[in-house]
């Protein structure tokens, strides 16, 4: 592979390799074993798709599945001797016991507090400005939140009726991370996170009686740089004594109350039909692609849920559950539901919408750069605006674990990340582009990690017995699988045209890096 610094080129011998590597047989992504429902989420996404006569996908590999749970459940790729772990441990519950160790990692509170961070827009700069300190504390506290496992309507709660210190009470800067602070625009944030409400779609009397719940919202600076007090303040000249709820139902507060912990009282009730539907098909999104109500940021009558009867199951079970959203998580991912194959029976479009099979998705821009640096042991370096000392992040810092939207790098804004500016979900942009391409392939600074990476440099000197080891290490690394007999194939004819070893490695890195089957989760 030869790259000048100021015309990056693939050199003509390691593009063979990528269209030979291209061109062999389909990697094994089916088990062919068919499965059977052993869950009630199994059950009635099966029975629905027997309703709708449409064939589920069999079962994914193991190699499929340790990569997917790694990805999906803590952002990562799994380690070389993690895969090896894996494919080499028979016992029956070897899928389940991994998805509990995954769980209870350091990595899942990391990987999921990214995902509320971009709910939630925790921002320094423009145009939501938490500025740094505040930033870090609200992120801290998301982060601690996620590990410890809060009950979700706690986590709500404290969040909608915090006050103090944006600094020393993390919690009040869900209303600072607004582009707006008129209490029109906080319902509208309140009504998307919480309810998964597009409220500026509603008509003008629902959101006024909605916002007056925020009326009395305060905001006071101090002598600190960039702090401010967030407060229930009676005296608000916005100030009104009664709102009306979404669902219609008019209330009046003395002028002691604060209308912020009636509104939330409402919210996490039991019989509230928003607050446990919303998140539950968060939920569900985030790990199979797409929602049982889709958009999961959209819900409104009419744009009903694929599965109803799914969805109220899920629901009913966050309530059992006392708000335990890790468990709503872990009964998804050891359902047989989600570990199908990503390959559908037929090209019926009803198979994606109702889940017949996994959904193949490009990696975050997050986790992409993240397992190129896992597998070269290279770094990374971030870029921002505002002046160090408040920005500094030292290169080894994981990008999942980045606090500051605001924070990034050339790759970052390359491959779509969220500009967390208003929290929805359509703001991340993970579909491929032609310059994403490029840069995989033709990038002199790709080159320069594949060639200079400490972890791919150290794994390319240890002494093997047959090249057959070298190879097999590097698909374990990046593929998490062995290579199949086409794929040997091709790599020994292509051995046999270079004879430096070591090229010979950097070129079959190079080549899988490139490949969809490691830019995606499948």
């Amino acid at each position: 592979m030869t790259v000048s610094s100021s015309q990056p080129k693939v050199s003509p011998p390691c593009a063979e390799l990528f269209f030979l590597l291209a061109f062999a047989l389909l990697a094994p992504f089916s088990s062919g074993a068919a499965l059977q429902p052993a869950t009630q989420i199994d059950g009635l996404v099966v029975g629905k798709l027997q309703q709708l006569g449409v064939q589920p996908s069999e079962a994914c590999t193991d190699e499929v599945f340790v990569r997917r749970v790694y990805l999906d459940v803590i952002g990562t790729l799994p380690t070389l001797e993690e895969v090896r772990s894996f494919l080499e441990d028979q016992s029956l519950g070897k899928r389940d016991a991994l998805i509990d160790r995954l769980l209870a990692r350091d990595e899942f509170a990391d990987y999921w507090a990214l995902r509320w961070s971009d709910l939630l827009r925790v921002k320094s700069e423009f145009p939501i400005n938490l500025w740094p300190n505040a930033v870090q504390a609200y992120h801290r506290w998301i982060r601690t939140g996620i590990k410890e496992n809060m009950p979700y309507d706690r986590f709500a709660v404290e969040l909608l009726t915090a006050s103090g210190s944006n600094f020393r009470t993390p919690q009040v800067n869900f209303y600072r991370a607004v582009q707006s602070k008129t209490p029109k625009t906080l319902a509208q944030t309140v009504a998307l996170t919480f309810m998964g409400a597009r409220a500026e779609r509603w008509p003008e009397a629902r959101l006024a009686g909605m916002a007056s719940f925020f009326s009395q919202v305060g905001y006071k600076s101090t002598s600190e740089w960039k702090e401010e007090i967030i407060f229930f303040d009676p005296a608000s000249t916005n100030a009104q004594m009664s709102a009306v709820f979404p669902d219609g139902t008019s209330v009046d507060f003395s002028p002691d109350q604060d209308p912020r912990e009636v509104f939330a009282g409402w919210l996490v009730n039991p019989k509230n039909p928003w607050f446990a539907r919303c998140v539950v098909n968060r939920a569900w999104a985030w790990l199979m692609g797409h929602g049982i109500i889709d958009e999961p940021d959209d819900l409104r009558p009419d744009n009903p849920p694929v599965n109803p009867e799914l969805l109220a199951y899920l629901e009913r079970e966050l309530l059992v559950g006392r708000y335990d959203l890790k468990r709503i998580l872990e009964m998804i991912l050891k359902s047989k539901t989600y570990q199908r194959s990503c390959l559908p029976k037929t090209d019926n479009p009803l198979c994606e919408k109702n889940f017949a099979f996994y959904p193949v998705r490009r990696l975050d821009a997050e986790v992409l750069i993240d397992a190129l640096n896992q597998i070269t042991g290279s770094t990374e370096k971030y870029t921002s605006s505002i002046p160090e000392p408040f920005s500094f992040i030292p290169e080894n810092q994981r990008t999942i674990a980045l606090a500051d939207g605001s924070i990034s790098s050339p790759f970052l804004s390359l491959y779509g990340r969220s500009p967390r500016d208003t929290g929805l979900q359509s703001e991340r942009n993970n579909d491929p582009t032609a310059s994403q391409r490029l840069h995989l392939l033709n990038s002199s600074r790709i080159q320069r990690k594949l060639e200079q990476g400490k972890k791919l440099t150290a794994l390319l000197r240890q002494p093997v017995k047959r090249p057959r080891d070298t190879v097999d290490a590097l698909y374990l690394t990046i593929l998490s699988r062995y290579p199949t007999a086409d794929e040997l194939a091709a790599l020994t004819a292509y051995r046999q045209k270079v004879s430096d070893s070591r090229r010979v490695a950097l070129d079959i890195a190079w080549a899988l890096i490139n490949t969809a089957e490691f830019q995606c989760r499948h």
